[in-house]
């Protein structure tokens, strides 16, 4: 369909095979995932007795699934670039629609990291009432938030203006602004992800808990011959879930500026149309301003009263 032919101002899409190739490779990732975490599972034995099949403990399933969906996006996203900038199909109002869309995906991821804060703050606030004396809980050594942290939230703040200089160096025509802006742009979210790995190295606590010998009694944690314990599981679990998640999200963020930098240097930008680039560069937002909120609840007010140096 070329745009003369358009007789309306929206895109009728032509019969696509991603919506089905995505929601397999959906369905082989969350098994593969289910698969790989349940270690020592009996469960669907298979001759050698090691569970589902031989593969329990294994990611291969899951890498495979991670495949799968990596080539369901490049595949429909190449489609809905080619829409765009070979036939024409995005209308006005069709771009209208796009922006709603990617409102409403941010509107979610919000509600996504609130779950995170929620459980954060409900054992933070009433830790008693958790089984634990304090918060953070004793035996944890946190992150002194002034040192790593404090780096890595300056170096994805700075990547929030860079991001803003390209989007502007767009809209102004500004093609060699733009490629270095976008560029630095990117730099800058691989430098904070290295940063997080690192971080993350030498923490002086897991995402279990770093106890020997743990049995649960009645929800409770005791060690042999001891009274109760305070476990510090709990701490662990929410602060990797909640910056391990943004994490992922900043990391999917970067990926969206390298497709962007790519379309960038092949032309599709120009400051009449330039979505694609305005849609990733809302979404590096979202990801400035959730870690703005991480860095404020979990590292400096859940710091303990001794934080580590290892942040």
């Amino acid at each position: 369909m070329s745009s003369s032919d358009v007789k309306h101002d929206y895109h009728l899409v032509n019969p696509s095979p991603w919506p089905l190739i995505g929601s397999f490779a959906a369905f082989v990732l969350a098994i593969g995932f289910i698969v790989w975490a349940n270690v020592g599972s009996t469960d669907f034995a298979s001759s050698d007795g090691t569970g589902f099949f031989g593969l329990a403990g294994t990611p291969w399933v899951m890498i495979a699934g991670f495949l799968l969906v990596a080539y369901t996006m490049v595949g429909w996203w190449r489609d809905v670039i080619r829409e765009s900038i070979v036939t024409k199909e995005h209308t006005p109002v069709i771009k209208l629609g796009l922006r709603y869309g990617m409102i409403l995906f941010i509107a979610s991821e919000v509600m996504f990291f609130v779950a995170w804060f929620w459980a954060y703050f409900a054992v933070a606030f009433f830790p008693t009432d958790h089984g634990l004396a304090s918060w953070p809980p004793e035996g944890i050594t946190t992150f002194d938030p002034w040192h790593l942290p404090l780096i890595g939230t300056l170096v994805l703040l700075t990547s929030g203006t860079t991001v803003t200089w390209a989007h502007h160096a767009i809209q102004t025509d500004d093609r060699r602004g733009a490629i270095w802006g976008l560029g630095i742009t990117i730099a800058l979210g691989l430098m904070f992800t290295s940063l997080q790995v690192f971080e993350y190295s030498h923490a002086a606590f897991f995402f279990g808990s770093s106890a020997d010998v743990l049995e649960p009694i009645q929800g409770k944690y005791f060690t042999a011959g001891t009274d109760f314990v305070t476990d510090p599981v709990i701490y662990g679990s929410t602060f990797y879930m909640a910056t391990g998640f943004h994490g992922f999200h900043v990391i999917i963020g970067t990926i969206m500026l390298i497709v962007c930098f790519g379309r960038l240097l092949a032309g599709h930008f120009t400051k009449e149309s330039h979505y694609g680039f305005e849609a990733t560069a809302w979404y590096w937002h979202f990801v400035d301003v959730v870690w703005l909120f991480l860095f404020a609840a979990i590292y400096v007010w859940g710091a303990g009263p001794h934080p580590g140096g290892h942040g």
